[in-house]
């Protein structure tokens, strides 16, 4: 496996807050280059069993030498599908889940898949480059409540209906269909002080509108919610408010909407225990040697024992 095409963020502290058995079946839902799946592989007897996720096909390769080895198996596919590949599988309980949340740094480095303002490129931003539409199909067919509706939820801007505004007026002037020419529409509305906060955040909203992220990210909590046996743990990272929320969300309640529900004698009925109550985020020096993790953060939950009642 190579780490060129990831770093991983958080390794050890995520990989520790699996509680890893070795005999134990685990998944990591965001392969990447493989960094976090060669470290759970490391903790693993050949009785034990990894399944790993990725939807996009340059990541393929750097499981190529993983693929030979017994206890390890990469499904290319949207974690949302978790519970249909584990059926598939024939796994009825899985004893840990990682996920990394978030664009590898592949992707960003990447200046043919348009998910950086810092290259001029096609609009696309697909995570699976074999299906569903680019962000510059978003750009040209959205509607302008469509589109204010995206930034705002996704990106939380505040000039969202004037940004969608501006948008549709220039796509009839001409197409919108490089990075570039998205930043040229769109300039009047960010004062340069916050400029790169803006456009990442813009950036955002079409990256996670395009691949359906927080549809997908809901779908594979509750999956795994299901699949975790009693004692397994969940252990997730996260890089930006809308994505934490949710995962906040599962472990504290139970379901990805945080609506809490209480037993006669008032005990929160979440099937999960927080392992950590406060959030672990990276030290100064994982910050310096990786800048993408400066956002991260850790949370961790444990599939609670049923009681006997």
């Amino acid at each position: 496996m190579t780490e060129t095409y990831h770093i991983p963020v958080l390794l050890k502290e995520s990989v520790d807050g699996l509680n890893i058995r070795p005999d134990g079946i685990y998944v990591d839902v965001t392969f990447g280059g493989g960094g976090h799946s060669r470290e759970i592989l490391s903790r693993l007897s050949a009785e034990g069993h990894l399944y790993s996720f990725d939807q996009d096909a340059d990541a393929e390769p750097a499981a190529d030498d993983r693929q030979p080895a017994g206890n390890f198996t990469f499904v290319r596919s949207n974690f949302r599908y978790l519970k249909n590949w584990m059926r598939y599988y024939g796994v009825e309980h899985i004893d840990g889940l990682l996920a990394d949340l978030g664009v590898s740094s592949h992707h960003f480095d990447d200046a043919e898949r348009g998910f950086s303002f810092r290259f001029d490129a096609p609009l696309d931003m697909r995570m699976n480059k074999r299906a569903g539409l680019t962000a510059a199909d978003i750009i040209a067919t959205y509607t302008e409540q469509q589109l204010a509706d995206v930034f705002y939820l996704y990106g939380e801007l505040k000039q969202a209906r004037r940004i969608a505004a501006t948008i549709c007026k220039s796509r009839q002037q001409q197409p919108i269909a490089t990075t570039q020419q998205l930043m040229d529409v769109v300039e009047p509305y960010f004062h340069r002080e916050r400029e790169k906060k803006d456009l990442a955040r813009l950036f955002q909203a079409l990256r996670i509108e395009v691949n359906h992220e927080m549809d997908a990210l809901r779908e594979m909590l509750v999956a795994a919610t299901g699949l975790l046996a009693e004692g397994g743990r969940l252990s997730v990272i996260t890089y930006h408010s809308l994505e934490d929320r949710i995962v906040k969300n599962i472990m504290r309640a139970g379901n990805t909407d945080g609506h809490i529900e209480q037993d006669f004698y008032g005990r929160i009925e979440s099937p999960f225990v927080l392992v950590n109550n406060k959030v672990i985020t990276p030290d100064r020096d994982e910050q310096e040697r990786n800048p993408r993790s400066r956002s991260a953060k850790l949370r961790i939950a444990e599939k609670k024992c049923q009681r006997i009642t």
